[in-house]
């Protein structure tokens, strides 16, 4: 029975454990692409926001700032899903929102990306 016991309990505490470090893991791919996108480092922003992502599908801070990253890179389709996707899983979030509404009107307005001009708002959660 004890051996039974222990076959359950160690698996499960291996697995508490793994997540425990994937957390820091997450925010350190996090705070390295907001690292990069201060820099203008665009296609290493990218890099570790998809990394996110592929750990953490539901990352609101993650689709918006990889939203921000294709804006400035010029992929509007590619901005476009991304906002879309931060906002279907946080339809209140304000800096999804305020990044969408931006980039909806420089759409509108027919302006290419200017990344100097834009005012994105990277979320550092």
């Amino acid at each position: 029975m004890k051996r039974f016991i222990r076959a359950l309990i160690l698996p499960a505490f291996m697995g508490l454990l793994l997540s425990a470090c994937a957390a820091p893991a997450h925010e350190e791919q996090m705070r390295f692409g907001i690292w990069a996108a201060e820099r203008n480092l665009w296609e290493e922003a990218v890099y570790r926001w998809k990394k996110v992502l592929a750990a953490s599908p539901d990352s609101v801070a993650a689709h918006n700032n990889l939203a921000v990253a294709y804006e400035k890179k010029g992929l509007v389709e590619e901005a476009r899903k991304e906002y879309e996707a931060a906002l279907k899983l946080a339809p209140d979030d304000a800096k999804v929102k305020f990044n969408y509404a931006k980039f909806k009107e420089s759409l509108e307005a027919g302006d290419t990306v200017k990344p100097a001009k834009a005012k994105e708002k990277i979320e550092k959660k």
